[in-house]
């Protein structure tokens, strides 16, 4: 069996530090690696316009904005294939047929449909009534389940919160096969291995990078944007005097280091550390965290530190993504040739689940066989 991978991305902004270390870094290791036999890597626009209905045109303007940060930070064309979902119609009727095979009740069950119904003000009332939900947003896990298994991936990267949203594709798999018979891919998880990826904090501390709460640092956000933005990052709110010591768990300029920084950060930018009244040389990052828990290092040296390991990470891709600015006709076509080689593919899984489901009637052959049946059934 093919190793395939399929991911991708609601197109409702520009993608942020929290994509990247929560999954776009690591597509781009899986792209890189060697060991996958295809990666299907889809902007989501049909999924995000089922909460921006009345806003079409915010989700048509971002699909350039995330491929342009989905190249600019490494994935390539020639070894991905980045599309565009609503141009591949046939994840429309897997979708349809699938809907069958799951019940109200198991979806208003899924801790993520319901963290995100909640998020979006669509059940805040602390009741059960879904009244005011767009359909197409409450069945989001079953055109999740059609887009996964219309590649047949066998493999899907994702953040933690997506679990049970994976797990409702895999018992739609089993629903079908025992059903129609062997048919469709069981797919896999794989969650980021950096444990500070699981899922990145927003700047002002809260559990969430959101676009919509304000607290993101964008991957083309320019270096004093990005200053600005880490000098009001949220630290430990006891640590009042440089001398105070410090808490690191909890402390999400500490949590941004775990995700970005690297080994050689620390003679790269050894003078972060030094100041008027004290200077530090450290090797590792846990010296910096134990040195903050005795007391003495203030608050500002780490967010220098955090601020010239982001911009390390950063400027390349800031770099790639002002060529792609210059030559916006290249991103489309990479669009419009994904979206084709996706459709064919996804034509091909839609064919055996017709063919499963025996409703494939006029292929070759089949509507010979069908005409013979009938016609001997009504002759007697």
């Amino acid at each position: 069996m093919e190793k395939i991978i399929l991911t991708g991305d609601r197109p409702t902004g520009r993608l942020h530090i929290g994509h990247y270390v929560g999954s776009l870094r690591r597509r781009v290791e899986l792209q890189n690696s060697g060991q996958f036999d295809k990666i299907f890597i889809m902007i989501a626009d049909a999924q995000a316009l089922t909460d921006n209905a009345d806003n079409p045109e915010k989700v048509r303007q971002n699909i350039l904005e995330v491929a342009m940060d989905y190249i600019s930070a490494g994935l390539d064309p020639e070894k991905s294939v980045l599309f565009i979902q609503s141009q591949v119609s046939e994840l429309t009727e897997l979708t349809f047929f699938y809907e069958n095979l799951v019940t109200v009740q198991r979806l208003q069950r899924n801790p993520t449909v319901k963290q995100e119904m909640l998020l979006r003000g669509y059940s805040d009332d602390g009741t059960d009534n879904k009244a005011g939900i767009p359909v197409g947003f409450f069945c989001y896990p079953i055109s999740q389940a059609a887009d996964i298994t219309a590649f047949k991936a066998t493999v899907v990267p994702v953040g933690e919160d997506q679990e049970p949203m994976l797990e409702q594709t895999r018992e739609i798999v089993r629903k079908f096969n025992a059903t129609y018979g062997e048919t469709l891919v069981e797919p896999a998880i794989m969650l980021p291995d950096n444990a500070a990826c699981l899922r990145l904090p927003g700047t002002d501390g809260k559990a969430k990078m959101s676009k919509s709460l304000g607290n993101c640092i964008y991957l083309s956000d320019p270096a004093d944007v990005v200053w600005d933005k880490v000098k009001g990052m949220y630290t430990d709110p006891q640590h009042l005097q440089v001398s105070d010591p410090g808490h690191v768990e909890g402390n999400t300029v500490f949590t941004y280091l775990d995700a970005f920084c690297k080994p050689e950060h620390f003679e790269k930018f050894r003078d972060c550390f030094v100041g008027k009244k004290v200077s530090f040389t450290f090797n590792s990052l846990d010296e910096v965290k134990d040195q903050y828990r005795k007391g003495g290092l203030g608050d500002m040296m780490i967010k220098k530190f955090l601020n010239e390991v982001l911009n390390d990470t950063l400027e390349p891709i800031r770099q790639r993504r002002h060529q792609l600015e210059q030559n916006i006709p290249y991103v489309y076509e990479v669009l419009r040739k994904g979206s084709e080689v996706a459709r064919a593919a996804a034509a091909e899984t839609l064919a055996d689940v017709k063919r499963a489901m025996k409703i494939n009637y006029f292929d070759p052959g089949v509507l010979d066989q069908l005409i013979a049946e009938q016609s001997e059934k009504y002759a007697k």
